[in-house]
Parts: C-alpha cells; sequence; structure tokens
C-alpha cells in the first residue's frame, strides 16, 4: 500500500512538473506548438469579451471563475492601438514557426491566420476611422440591446442580477464609442444623411419608449416571470431594473444622441466609400476580406452583370411556361407576383405568428431529406422568430444567430416581418434554405460541434465568403434535392440569385464607380422587382457596410465551380456527401484553402 501511495504521489508530482512546464511555455515563452499558440490567443481575446462567453454558453457554468454574465466589452482610443501592436506580435510569433516542422493541417492553419492578421494590420494602419460604428443596421445601440433580450440567459435569480448590473455599465460602453467617433470627427469622416436620420429615430425611440414597451424591460419581465421567486424578489428586481435604465442606459443613449444631432449637418453628401480619404484603396481591401480573392472591383462588378444576364434569361423561360410572355421584364413580373393576394399572408393580428409557423415547417421538411446530401447533420436544432421590432423597420430580409456551444440556445434564423410584401410566399423556401438548412445554421452548427478541429479554426476565424457562399449555395442545393419542384417556387430562388448577382453591380457601382444610392436603388428594383421596402433596405445596408455583399456570390461561384471540377475529373467515384464534408469539416477557410482541399481530395482518390 506504502509503494502504490509513493507511487501515486510521485506520478502526481511528475504530472505537476509536466503541467507546471507546459504552461509556463504556452504563457511564458514561444509555445512548442503553433496549434496552441493561436489557442491561447484565442482563450485571451475571448476572455477579454464577455460577450464572447455568454454567446458560447458553455462557459456560463464557469461564471463564477470569469464574472463575465455581469460585464460587457468597453473600448476607447487606447485599444485601437493595442490591437495593433498585439496583432504584429502574433504575426512575427507565427512567421517563427518552421514550415517543416508543421503538420498539413498546420500549415493550413498558419495561412489562415497570416492572411487574417495581415488584413487586419493594414486596415489598422491606413484605416482606423473608416468604418461606421453607429450605423441603422449594426450600430452599437441596437447591438448591446439586442444582446440583452436575445442572448444574456436568464434561468436564475443570480443572472437576472447580472442582467442588471450589465445594464449598468451600457453608459461606460457608449462613453468609449464616443471617443471613437470624436477621432472620427477630427479626421473629417462622416456617414451619409440617411444614416444619421436612421439612426436618429432608432436613438429617439429608445429615449422615448413606454416603460412596458421598453424590450429591455419588458423581456425581463417577461423572463423572471417564468423563475420560482418571490413576489417581494421580482418586485426588487424590477425596481434595480428600472434604475439601470434610468441611471446608465438612457444617460448612454443621450450621449450617442447629442452627437449625432449636432454632426448631422456634416454628413457626407455622397454614399460610397471612394469619397474618404485613400476610399478606392480602403474599398479594394474590403474586398480582399470579404470576397478572400484578388479580385478588383472591376472584375466584380462584371461577374455581376455577366451572372445578371444569364439568370434573367432562365427566369424569362419559366415565365414563358407560366404562360407570361416571351422575354418578360423579370422585374416587372416580380414586382407584379409581390402584389398578388394569391403570394401575401392577410393583415391579420397573428399574421406574424402564421409567417414563422410556416417557416418552422419549412425547416422541418428540409432538415428530413437533408441525410441524403450529407454525411452528418448537427445536433443543435434551429428556431425561426421575427425580428425584434425595435430594428424590423432597418433590418435585411433575414439574418442567422448561432446556437449556444452546450446547447443551452438554438440557432435562430431571424425573419423580418415588418412589411407584409417582404414575405411573398414563393419566397419564403430559399430564405429558409439559406438562413436555417442547409444553409447557415447546417453549417454554422457543424462547426461548432466539430471537436476534430482545433479551437482556432472553430471559433478563430470566419470570413462571409465561406458561410454565405455556402448559404447561397445551398439555395441551389435545395432546388437540386427536389424542395422547390413548384415553378414559382423556383423562381423566388432564383430571384433570390438574382438579387446576390445584383449585390456585385450595385456595391461596386456604388464604392467603386460612384453611382448614388439612387441609382443603385433604382437599377435593384428593376432587375429584381423587390419592394420598395426591402430595395432600400439594402442598398442602404451595403452603403455602410462596404464589401460585404459581394462575399455571397462570389463565394457560391467559387464552391460550384469546384464541385464542377471535382465532378467531371472524378466521373464516376464522385460522391456529393464527400464534397460537402470536405466544404465544411475544416472550419470557415478563405476560399483559396478550400480550392486547396478540394483539390487535394480529386488527387487522393
Amino acid at each position: 500500500m506504502k509503494k502504490f501511495l509513493k507511487a501515486a504521489l510521485y506520478s502526481l508530482g511528475l504530472l505537476l512538473l509536466v503541467g507546471v512546464i507546459y504552461l509556463s511555455n504556452l504563457f511564458l515563452f514561444k509555445p512548442f506548438s503553433l496549434d496552441h499558440y493561436l489557442a491561447k490567443e484565442l482563450i485571451s481575446e475571448m476572455l477579454d469579451s464577455p460577450e464572447s462567453l455568454t454567446y458560447l454558453g458553455v462557459i456560463d457554468r464557469f461564471n463564477w471563475v470569469t464574472n463575465h454574465q455581469s460585464k460587457i466589452s468597453i473600448s476607447g482610443l487606447d485599444d485601437l492601438e493595442e490591437d495593433l501592436i498585439d496583432a504584429k506580435n502574433s504575426r512575427a510569433m507565427l512567421l517563427s514557426y518552421d514550415e517543416e516542422s508543421l503538420s498539413e493541417q498546420q500549415k493550413i492553419t498558419k495561412k489562415i491566420a497570416v492572411f487574417d492578421l495581415n488584413n487586419f494590420i493594414k486596415e489598422e494602419e491606413e484605416f482606423p476611422f473608416h468604418n461606421y460604428p453607429l450605423n441603422q443596421i449594426g450600430g452599437i445601440h441596437l447591438n448591446l440591446v439586442e444582446f440583452m433580450t436575445d442572448v444574456h440567459p436568464i434561468r436564475n435569480k443570480k443572472e437576472a442580477e447580472a442582467y442588471i448590473e450589465r445594464l449598468d455599465l451600457f453608459d461606460d460602453s457608449y462613453r468609449g464609442t464616443l471617443e471613437f467617433l470624436n477621432e472620427q470627427k477630427k479626421a473629417g469622416i462622416f456617414p451619409p444623411e440617411f444614416v444619421f436620420d436612421h439612426v436618429i429615430r432608432q436613438l429617439d425611440e429608445f429615449l422615448n419608449v413606454t416603460k412596458k414597451d421598453n424590450p429591455l424591460r419588458k423581456v425581463y419581465i417577461r423572463k423572471i416571470n417564468d423563475l420560482d421567486l418571490d413576489e417581494e424578489d421580482i418586485k426588487e428586481l424590477i425596481s434595480q431594473l428600472d434604475e439601470s435604465i434610468e441611471n446608465s442606459v438612457n444617460p448612454g443613449f443621450r450621449l450617442l444622441y447629442e452627437f449625432i444631432k449636432e454632426t448631422r449637418s456634416q454628413a457626407n453628401e455622397f454614399h460610397g466609400v471612394w469619397s474618404l480619404p485613400n476610399g478606392d484603396e480602403f474599398y479594394a481591401l474590403r474586398l480582399k476580406v470579404y470576397t478572400t480573392t484578388d479580385y478588383s472591383a472591376q472584375d466584380i462588378h462584371d461577374i455581376g452583370l455577366a451572372e445578371v444576364d444569364r439568370i434573367t434569361k432562365r427566369m424569362q423561360a419559366i415565365a414563358l411556361d407560366l404562360g407570361y410572355g416571351e422575354e418578360v421584364n423579370v422585374g416587372k413580373l416580380m414586382n407584379k407576383l409581390n402584389e398578388d393576394p394569391n403570394f401575401l399572408y392577410a393583415d391579420t393580428p397573428d399574421r406574424k405568428e402564421t409567417v414563422v409557423n410556416d417557416y418552422n415547417s419549412i425547416v422541418e421538411e428540409t432538415w428530413q431529406i437533408a441525410g441524403d446530401y450529407f454525411h452528418n447533420m448537427p445536433t443543435s436544432k434551429v428556431e425561426v422568430r421575427a425580428v425584434p421590432e425595435y430594428s424590423e423597420k432597418n433590418q435585411a430580409g433575414g439574418y442567422y444567430m448561432s446556437p449556444a456551444l452546450d446547447g443551452s440556445r438554438p440557432g435562430v434564423f431571424y425573419a423580418n416581418l415588418y412589411d407584409i410584401k417582404q414575405t411573398p410566399t414563393y419566397s419564403m423556401r430559399t430564405l429558409a434554405f439559406h438562413e436555417a438548412i442547409p444553409g447557415h445554421h447546417l453549417q454554422v452548427a457543424l462547426n461548432l460541434e466539430n471537436e476534430d478541429l482545433t479551437l482556432y479554426r472553430r471559433f478563430g476565424y470566419g470570413t462571409s465568403a465561406f458561410s454565405e457562399g455556402w448559404a447561397l449555395y445551398s439555395e441551389r442545393l435545395a432546388v437540386e434535392a427536389g424542395l422547390a419542384e413548384d415553378p414559382y417556387d423556383e423562381l423566388g430562388v432564383l430571384q433570390s440569385e438574382l438579387f446576390r448577382s445584383v449585390r456585385l453591380v450595385v456595391d461596386t457601382g456604388m464604392h467603386f464607380k460612384r453611382w448614388t444610392r439612387e441609382e443603385a436603388m433604382a437599377y435593384m428594383k428593376d432587375i429584381t422587382g423587390m419592394s420598395d421596402t426591402e430595395v432600400r433596405v439594402e442598398i442602404e445596408r451595403y452603403i455602410v457596410w462596404p464589401g460585404q455583399a459581394c462575399s455571397y456570390k462570389v463565394g457560391m461561384l467559387k464552391i460550384l465551380e469546384l464541385r464542377d471540377k471535382a465532378k467531371e475529373e472524378l466521373g464516376d467515384n464522385f460522391d456529393i456527401k464527400d464534397f460537402h464534408s470536405i466544404v465544411l469539416e475544416q472550419g470557415q477557410p478563405p476560399l483559396f484553402i478550400v480550392e486547396e482541399l478540394v483539390d487535394k481530395m480529386i488527387a487522393e482518390k
């Protein structure tokens, strides 16, 4: 027994020694492994972001250590310089790892990380103030509210108290944003006038909302009423909540409101980033970041025009079969369908609930047959919700929020149901394919659940060229799978693809060719037949988010190109499930990495 204890103690001591050596190497010196270094950097970033820890969900059980549930990120100007220094140090460290010592997977990881860091460093050095932190679709004034109402969990009294502690920090967070805005003001960089008007209206609505309709209060009360709490506890919590809104949230909103009102007269008279200092160079970098290609703005513009022509001809062929005549104007046809009561929901009080239920039915139908095309399906489920009322007027038609890592929160497909004409029935299937299955949810959830990937490859890098390219490819895949057999549903899918092709034209048109917002809106409406509301919201989104809209179609075309290449070269050996696994099981890599992976699959078969 004594010998056993002695051996056990010896083993424990050895393990502790090894652990100390490993941790010392990890945090004090150059880590032995490139993967370990990137994991350490990612963990450090996550620990600095309480919101990221909450999104993960699984970390909540360790809140007694991290205390992240009571915190929000507060950034100021000093953080810009620190982030730049950290990025340069990280790049130097990555480059110090000898290629010959790396595995094939590590070589891929290194390429991805260096590509990402190079782009970040260039932007921070040359264009630190070219983004618009206050905008109508993704400004901090919207993001923080949505985070609190939709992500922060309230499963017990402690989490209910943490919610209030987070609200207490709103004022500090917005003061940090104000530092950035004032520095941006010195640089003479302001968004166009319409952005000011939208943000002013949004802030005004938050500041003047009735107590019972305040989303931060409304959601909170609903959640705590579902808890097993005494009435006195609930009353006290609501009282504290009201104090936080009055003493922190509203003062923070007022700070931003006053700045926006004071600077509105300095709004940019133009709409494209070409008008900003070194705007053409900034836009070229944005295109590189979002498409992960070296395509020029002109290249992307030309691709868009060619795709618009191809898809229009296919839609005209379907229209002819449906009896609408030869070479019908596609935009006018879709406009006509958009007004047709046969394709619209009745404007009843329960309309939103009805639409959400119908969307959920489409998602369930698609889930049932997805196994024919994929080796693996995610464990995490997905549900459909309406876009919150406080942001629906200026939000896109739909968007996706990923599930919690521990399964405590499902993936969510948000459908914008503000305008009844935004949800014609013929367009619902394609949006569900894109946002849920086999689109965003399948891809994102599989990535989160893929334990074969390193921490960095799962959470450290992502690009819309891959994620949005995959989602758009998924719309085409769903048609091929027979999920849009009604010709009107196929028209809806083609309209969606046409719309993404038009994005290539209008995004480059505004930011490179100097189109106005109105010129871009007229082109999009004429080509696609989308409603006035949809067109305005979309075009205004591209103005404040330059280059991102180009990622969808560029990514889709690359995935299709690689699939066609694999089919041609493999012939009877081609398996669609294998192809999808190769594309989906490597995280969210840049497109040039996807191409390398597919080429390797072809060579090895």
